[in-house]
């Protein structure tokens, strides 16, 4: 007679955690638009029923994997910020430069939610984003005008403002700018951004790194945090 192997039972939590995880792994490796609610359970090697028990669709995986993914980008942030041994405008090119954190993970993401059937999602993220990361880079901002570099009144609703207009306008999933057409929205970017910290021109050049002409480089993919 065959002996049956005794499921694996375990709490609710790191049950959602897992499918979170494993989701995540295969959205990577074989594609959102690839990877279905199947390739998931049969990934894991559970039953459909555990799956719906914690979420209803693939979309709502999305939704606790991005999540998770501005957890750690807050994180991070956070830690930038709060690192007494950097000055305001180094902490400012950490967060802002192209190579701001988040990186590859970041754009992963937002090349999946920018799918037609992602776009509520995309939306309430972008929402996310900006309410999370505002307030860290409002510490910023007074720590900047205590140095002397930055000359801000309102730093919290001064920097909603900025990261909102950055995050709508050079989002790719929305505009169908060409990449000239976003380099050129990214210059005006940074200039809008010094003029409104009262921080010399040119000082957030690392925004727009220039080619040998001088002109900033096009690059569609290049964002603020988390867009």
């Amino acid at each position: 007679m065959e002996t049956m192997m005794p499921r694996t039972i375990k709490a609710p939590e790191e049950r959602r955690l897992e499918i979170i995880e494993t989701a995540e792994r295969l959205f990577r490796t074989v594609g959102y638009a690839s990877c279905s609610v199947e390739t998931i359970i049969r990934e894991m090697g559970v039953a459909k029923g555990t799956f719906y028990y914690y979420f209803r669709s693939k979309e709502e995986v999305l939704g606790a994997v991005v999540d998770r993914a501005l957890d750690r980008l807050t994180e991070m942030a956070a830690e930038v910020a709060d690192d007494p041994s950097q000055s305001a405008m180094h902490k400012m090119q950490a967060l802002l430069s192209d190579s701001h954190v988040g990186g590859d993970d970041t754009e992963q993401l937002a090349e999946m939610m920018h799918l037609p059937e992602n776009r509520q999602l995309h939306e309430a993220t972008n929402v996310q984003t900006v309410l999370r990361l505002s307030p860290i880079f409002a510490r910023i901002i007074e720590q900047g005008n205590g140095e002397g570099v930055f000359a801000v009144a309102r730093p919290l609703e001064t920097i909603q403002f900025l990261l909102t207009g950055a995050e709508f306008l050079t989002d790719g999933g929305l505009f169908s700018f060409s990449a000239e057409e976003i380099a050129a929205r990214r210059l005006v970017t940074q200039e809008i951004v010094e003029k409104s910290l009262g921080a010399e021109p040119g000082c957030f050049s690392f925004m727009n790194p220039a080619r040998g002409d001088g002109t900033a480089e096009a690059d569609p993919h290049a964002k603020v945090p988390g867009a």
